[in-house]
């Protein structure tokens, strides 16, 4: 099996982690933890299991100036991102969340023109274009969108967390041709780790686990492990072979993700619309993908 393809199964993982992750861990907040009680956990756990793999992997040495690379990656992916998240979520219904995550590609697109020079093409276009309208009419059809007063202050901080998130995969894209994956990650959640404390420290020490039933505790540990640790290990190493408009892309595929586990959970039908969804997303996945194939029949100068 090619890196390639090994980079497109890990994007796909990713996907189906976050797209179950909204029905496993939706019971955490606010019963059991808060939104920066969760964010502490989150990192905090991640940065531990990813120490722990680095002991065990090459050990390489970072340049003193890609340190400050690296700390900026941090910024954006880590405190920026998950914080304005959760705190938005809290703020604004899961519907406009959803809405506001399916620009998320076309940022990475803008992002990476702009900063690494990735190319604009026609075959980017049309699939990202097809991938917002499939995920579009996955999460709108049937449901009530409401971008009112009352929920423009979530709808703003969401988009600064998708808009961070699309920074961070544009801006580690160049260290991921210059070191492996472990390495950029225990560095990325030490600094990240380091920035959300000034925000989550003095909630630490009213998190009550002994209220915490079975359920909670394996949703937490699918957080920590699969959404924060898992989730960021294979989508940086994708980036190792794909470029930052692919994995922005895959971020398409979780609604559909989350309708086919509630099709199963909860004994929802398919019907019509998400079929054609379903449809026009996995063509999109195929006109993102077909341009990186023909690049890589392009003859390079050495």
């Amino acid at each position: 099996m090619s890196k390639r393809i090994k980079s497109h199964l890990a994007l796909l993982i990713v996907s189906i982690i976050f797209g179950a992750n909204y029905h496993i861990a939706k019971g955490l907040m606010p019963n059991y933890l808060s939104p920066m009680q969760i964010i502490f956990l989150r990192v905090s756990g991640a940065l531990i299991l990813f120490w722990v793999v680095s002991i065990f992997s090459e050990r390489e040495k970072i340049e003193g100036k890609d340190f400050i690379k690296i700390a900026v990656c941090s910024l954006f992916g880590v405190a920026i991102n998950q914080t304005c998240f959760f705190k938005g979520l809290s703020l604004t219904t899961p519907v406009n969340t959803s809405i506001i995550h399916a620009s998320s590609p076309i940022l990475v697109v803008v992002f990476a023109s702009i900063i690494i020079k990735e190319k604009i093409t026609g075959n980017k276009i049309i699939g990202i274009i097809l991938g917002a309208l499939g995920s579009g009419l996955l999460i709108l059809y049937g449901r009530k969108l409401s971008f009112g007063t009352d929920t423009l202050r979530g709808n703003i901080i969401i988009f600064i967390n998708i808009s961070a998130y699309g920074l961070y995969l544009v801006l580690v894209k160049p260290l991921m041709n210059k070191y492996k994956v472990i390495t950029i990650m225990k560095w990325i959640f030490l600094f990240g780790f380091i920035f959300i404390i000034p925000f989550t420290y003095n909630k630490i020490s009213s998190i009550n686990f002994s209220n915490f039933t079975t359920y909670s505790w394996s949703a937490l540990l699918y957080v920590v492990i699969g959404t924060t640790f898992i989730a960021y290990l294979l989508t940086t190493y994708s980036l190792e072979t794909l470029n930052a408009t692919v994995a922005g892309f895959y971020m398409y595929i979780q609604p559909l993700v989350a309708a086919l586990i509630a099709l199963i959970i909860n004994g929802e039908t398919i019907n019509l619309y998400k079929i054609i969804s379903a449809i026009l997303i996995f063509i999109g996945v195929y006109f993102v993908n077909r341009e990186n194939k023909i690049l890589e029949q392009i003859p390079q100068r050495q």
